[in-house]
């Protein structure tokens, strides 16, 4: 990926319910990289509810959308996998699998109902994993004076990094990940806060998932 590249995807995996008409939808999301991720999510989820009555299920994979699949899994053509897949294009998620199991629950739903289940279903997975824009960032180390402590981490409340870990030893290290078009002003504002007496190390240059305002 170029420095400039960016891409909506999922922020965490993530499972959450929908019942109607006494039919039972249990709907899954997880972030996947590859096909191999999503095909893996996938049995998991067949795996886990083997006595279900569907596995439906929709993904895309590559920052352009390269690989898209859906399925219906036995429920009548066209009435889940595709609205599934309609509603993850509709967010502009990417890098992503949803499966939405169905317990039936005797009450025959019709082609709109059931479109209408599996669109509502995805889109509480996709909530409740929560979307986010995939970002060329940094891991850095921040050292931290115990005098300073207080002041760093006032500080740190106010820029736009995320705390990974903080661990007390010989002075304060904390483990924090940044955007790297933040990086600079992170370090002077760090910096000038603490008369340069934390110091920042970037480590690790990756991407990772930033949420959306």
């Amino acid at each position: 990926m170029r420095e400039d590249d960016s891409y909506r995807t999922l922020l965490t995996s993530a499972t959450d319910e929908y019942i109607v008409n006494k039919s039972r939808f249990l709907c899954h999301a997880a972030p996947c990289e590859t096909e191999e991720d999503a095909l893996r999510f996938l049995a998991e989820k067949r795996a886990c509810y083997r006595d279900a009555t569907h596995n439906c299920y929709a993904y895309v994979i590559g920052a352009n959308a390269g690989i898209i699949r859906y399925s219906d899994d036995g429920e009548p053509s066209g009435t889940a996998g595709l609205p599934m897949m309609e509603v993850i294009r509709a967010r502009g998620v990417v890098n992503c699998c949803v499966v939405v199991t169905r317990y039936f629950g005797g009450i025959l739903l019709g082609a709109g109902g059931l479109v209408r289940a599996y669109s509502h279903s995805c889109s509480l997975a996709l909530d409740k994993s929560g979307v986010g824009l995939m970002e060329s960032s940094a891991r850095g180390l921040l050292l931290a004076p115990y005098p300073l402590w207080d002041k760093v981490q006032y500080t740190l409340k106010k820029l736009p990094v995320i705390i990974e870990e903080t661990v007390f030893d010989t002075d304060v290290q904390v483990t924090l990940l940044a955007r790297t078009r933040d990086m600079d002003d992170i370090e002077k504002t760090i910096n000038n806060q603490t008369n340069a007496k934390a110091e920042t190390m970037w480590l690790e240059r990756l991407y990772a998932p930033w949420p959306t305002e």
